[in-house]
């Protein structure tokens, strides 16, 4: 039987957690966004932008179900603690080898986390409210690498966010009851909330911008101090409004300097514009990888701690 090729629907961002009877609350899982489709007689698994990973992932490929059917969720790669690690899906996302996926297996299994059926037998359900299609769903039995996404809470989102802190989760997903799933549309009928931390970092360089950021700069690059040197913990090139640019690329301008202050400027990658480590940014990340980089980091602001006591390890 030849299924409709469903997109993902996306979520728009949202400032915090909030409770409301018309919504339900689940967590954000850290991992890879796929859609599975089973004819009836196999299976074929595509990612976010459509590329086919059934490959990939054959720890998936037991799934079968009475009726062809299309759904959505998130492939994890757990730590020892049980919590989905990006660095371990990262690890399995790019392999193709049948060698290497076998060691990849091994080494870092996968789970698929469902949250949504878009598609039972003949019918498409994407008209169909959310809190019907999770009754269809329901119907489904998840076994082995499958499971749904739990806890699912209507109505109080404070309180699953509290469990979302508690965990250190990648943050939740807020879904309207009544809302239909738009494949393709980054919709107000989801709302992302992200757990974000926060560091303070010392700049020590810059890279060069592109097209409308081309009198400005691309990235700051950051460090923390590790006795006398200092270790460079990533690139930050998010965060910023028009203004900042002009203004941060200013005061850049005046404490260049040849030399990079970096102990590690062999890992920076393009040709950075060094500068003196004077400045002391505040920045919200996700997590940190096992290189000691930030992971999704956004620039919050500038503070007036000494770069001096910006050391690693410092919260």
């Amino acid at each position: 039987m030849t299924l409709p090729r469903y997109e993902p629907m996306l979520a728009s961002a949202w400032p915090g957690p909030f409770s409301d009877p018309a919504w339900r609350f689940e967590p954000k899982w850290d991992g890879v966004r796929v859609i599975l489709t089973w004819d009836g007689s196999q299976i074929a698994m595509r990612s976010r932008r459509g590329t086919n990973v059934t490959h990939r992932y054959p720890e998936l490929h037991a799934f079968t179900h009475s009726e062809p059917c299309v759904i959505d969720g998130e492939v994890v790669a757990p730590d020892a603690a049980g919590r989905p690690s990006f660095q371990r899906i990262q690890q399995r996302m790019n392999l193709t080898g049948e060698r290497t996926v076998a060691s990849a297996m091994a080494m870092h299994p996968v789970e698929m986390v469902v949250f949504d059926l878009l598609h039972l037998g003949g019918a498409s359900l994407v008209e169909r409210p959310l809190v019907e299609r999770h009754e269809v769903l329901d119907g489904i039995a998840l076994e082995g690498a499958f499971r749904r996404s739990e806890p699912a809470v209507d109505g109080d989102g404070e309180a699953l966010w509290d469990a979302v802190l508690e965990q250190d989760l990648e943050g939740m997903v807020a879904k309207r009851l009544a809302g239909p799933y738009r494949p393709g549309v980054r919709s107000q009928d989801w709302r992302k909330i992200h757990n974000v931390n926060e560091v303070e970092v010392v700049v020590g360089g810059y890279t060069a911008g592109e097209r409308g950021r081309s009198s400005t700069f691309g990235a700051l690059l950051v460090g923390l101090w590790d006795g006398r040197l200092l270790r460079w913990a990533g690139a930050v090139g998010t965060g910023f409004s028009d203004d900042a640019l002009r203004a941060i690329r200013s005061s850049l301008d005046e404490i260049r300097r040849d030399d990079p202050p970096f102990h590690d400027p062999g890992e920076i990658p393009g040709e950075p514009v060094w500068v003196e480590p004077r400045l002391v940014a505040k920045v919200g990340y996700r997590d940190w990888t096992d290189a000691g980089r930030l992971r999704h980091p956004r620039f919050v602001g500038f503070s007036d701690t000494p770069p001096e006591s910006v050391v690693l390890g410092r919260s």
